[in-house]
């Protein structure tokens, strides 16, 4: 059985968006990053994504997941209430709706990842409860050598103690930084 591999990218002070919510600055070498290995590697084995209604909202209309998402694999959204229309599904790529719960939703992805990885693209919502549930495996934080200032963050709030192991640590791009860590039991 595949992990459960939190990802997700930060400026150098934290934040996964600026003060205005954009995530603009994070991605500058957006076309070398989908070109890298560790992105490649979390393509290849990703069977199934988990992600936040924000952040599925972020696209520019749900149509645009079927032909430009890297990750063209069932993938569940966390949120309160569906959207309609529902986005359609075509090939390998589903979006499945998930309203009772972030345990609900990891649940139903380890069943349709089989024995590949579940990818948690995480907002901050969404990584705050799965760590909190215990549900992630490994965190993979890409920063990106910029200072925000202000925004938000991806770990404040977190109630609890949650100790980390070091994995690796990766160039990614000429500015990108990989970071791997296990989510120490």
């Amino acid at each position: 059985m595949g992990k459960v591999v939190l990802g997700t990218t930060m400026s150098v002070d934290g934040y996964i968006n600026d003060r205005n919510g954009s995530v603009d600055a994070l991605y500058t070498d957006f076309e070398m990053l989908q070109a890298s290995e560790p992105m490649k590697e979390s393509i290849r084995n990703t069977g199934a994504a988990v992600m936040g209604r924000n952040t599925f909202g972020m696209s520019p209309h749900p149509e645009w997941y079927n032909d430009n998402y890297e990750y063209q694999a069932p993938i569940f959204v966390l949120t309160h209430k569906p959207p309609s229309p529902l986005p359609r599904t075509t090939g390998d790529l589903s979006f499945t709706f998930v309203t009772d719960g972030i345990e609900s939703a990891v649940r139903q992805a380890k069943a349709a990842a089989g024995d590949k990885d579940v990818t948690i693209i995480a907002g901050a919502s969404v990584a705050r409860q799965a760590l909190l549930a215990r549900l992630a495996d490994e965190l993979h934080i890409d920063v990106m050598p910029v200072l925000l200032g202000g925004g938000l963050r991806m770990f404040d709030g977190l109630a609890a103690e949650i100790r980390l192991e070091r994995l690796a640590v990766v160039e990614v791009t000429g500015a990108r930084t990989h970071l791997r860590y296990r989510v120490v039991r």
